[in-house]
């Protein structure tokens, strides 16, 4: 999968529900925190929590706002 494909997959699955990167894992994203700064740079405003599971500290990306659209 491209990496705008798996950006445009990345936003759609968190219009749905929020991401960690064990999730994106089981649809073939390995680079969770690149493809959220992509969709940061396009103007989507996503938060970050970071959360401990005991073990391990992972962030969960939550979609707060889509980018405004620009009417050409």
């Amino acid at each position: 999968m491209s990496r705008s494909r798996q950006t445009m997959e990345v936003l759609t699955r968190l219009e749905q529900h929020p991401l960690t990167p064990k999730d994106a894992l089981r649809f073939g994203v390995y680079r969770l925190a690149a493809r959220v700064f992509e969709l940061r740079e396009a103007g989507h405003e996503i938060a970050t929590v970071w959360e401990d599971d005991g073990e391990r500290r992972y962030a969960r990306y939550y979609l707060i706002r889509h980018a405004p659209r620009v009417v050409a």
